[in-house]
């Protein structure tokens, strides 16, 4: 892939940001980004130590932010090696929920609790399937990553979890779920469980109200669930393309106008069909804003059994706990 025409930068740098948005973490945001390798962030010179080039290179410095669509490969290569030795030998299946739009409206004005709620609740509803004996009985892990964004730039808040296909029971022992392999657990059954427990949530917070609870009962909730991988290599290989995704990258801007902006998204209301979007440049950089994560926000987390008691003797598995996450690091199904 060859260097990009147009960068999300030259077009945060075309706008009066301060005018975009007054939040102070979106306004440094923006403002890294748009100085990402410039001289205004510094740099640092290296020198080729081989006796025929001995050239000196100049290099500007990184903003290393989050949202930067020039940082994130670096980090996303790290952060996949670090995975490698924790991915377990088995199948793994992908599965995705989604804050109905009618949440929306409170992801703006109080991100860091409804995400924080998000996480929570779908990994209760993953762990209480697992640990129901009708459906594995056993206590299986994950690994999250929250999205705020759709292809279009729009608000679209949902976490995805890859979830290993089975878990450890009361005898320490991994066991398989029951399936055979065509699923993890039942969708419509996972759906209603974390409508539920969502609406709880919301209900103990003070933040349902009669007419906000009549929209979100109106209609099912929706768990996206794919089809099991098979092999750690095609689950880093996945992986990598989720965990450090960024909302629009240099390479989808194909036009850049004097007043707007047109890049390519992916229409799946019609199968994943590839389309164009034209908005002016301050409504690109305000949908920009809107999906940044909270700041403090965790949007990456890997879960697993913390209940049962482990011996880090045994070939079966073990766990580590570091930031607050336990992580599954080594099973052996056959065991």
């Amino acid at each position: 892939m060859g260097r990009p025409s147009h960068e999300v930068a030259d077009i945060l740098g075309a706008v009066d940001l301060p005018v975009i948005t007054s939040n102070t973490w979106k306004l440094r945001t923006l403002y890294a980004l748009s100085k990402c390798r410039t001289a205004a962030l510094g740099g640092h010179i290296d020198r080729c130590d081989n006796p025929k080039c001995n050239k000196l290179h100049l290099s500007y410095n990184s903003c290393r932010n989050r949202h930067c669509p020039k940082c994130q490969g670096h980090q996303r290569e790290a952060w996949i090696q670090q995975r490698e030795a924790e991915l377990l030998n088995v199948p793994y299946y992908h599965v995705v929920f989604t804050i109905p739009d009618h949440l929306h409206a409170l992801c703006l004005q109080k991100p860091m609790m409804l995400y924080t709620m998000l996480f929570k609740t779908d990994w209760s509803v993953i762990k209480g399937f697992g640990e129901n004996p009708k459906f594995l009985g056993a206590t299986t892990g994950m690994i999250a990553v929250l999205h705020t964004w759709g292809s279009n730039m729009s608000l679209h808040p949902h976490l995805h979890y890859i979830v290993p296909a089975g878990g450890i029971n009361g005898s320490g022992k991994w066991k398989t779920t029951k399936s055979k392999g065509r699923f993890l657990f039942p969708v419509k059954a996972m759906s209603k469980v974390f409508r539920a427990r969502f609406l709880d949530r919301l209900n103990k917070a003070g933040l349902l109200d009669t007419s906000l609870h009549k929209k979100l009962t109106d209609r099912p909730w929706v768990i996206y669930a794919k089809r099991p991988f098979y092999g750690t290599a095609q689950v880093v290989e996945y992986l990598g393309r989720y965990t450090h995704k960024i909302a629009i990258s240099n390479h989808r801007i194909r036009q850049v106008d004097d007043g707007s902006v047109t890049f390519s998204v992916k229409d799946y209301r019609h199968g994943g069909r590839k389309a164009t979007c034209k908005l002016a440049k301050e409504e690109l950089v305000r949908r920009f804003s809107y999906i940044f994560y909270p700041k403090g926000l965790c949007v990456s987390g890997i879960l697993d059994c913390s209940e049962v008691s482990v011996r880090r003797n045994t070939s079966t598995w073990f766990v580590r706990k570091q930031g607050g996450c336990y992580y599954l690091l080594n099973v052996n199904p056959s065991s």
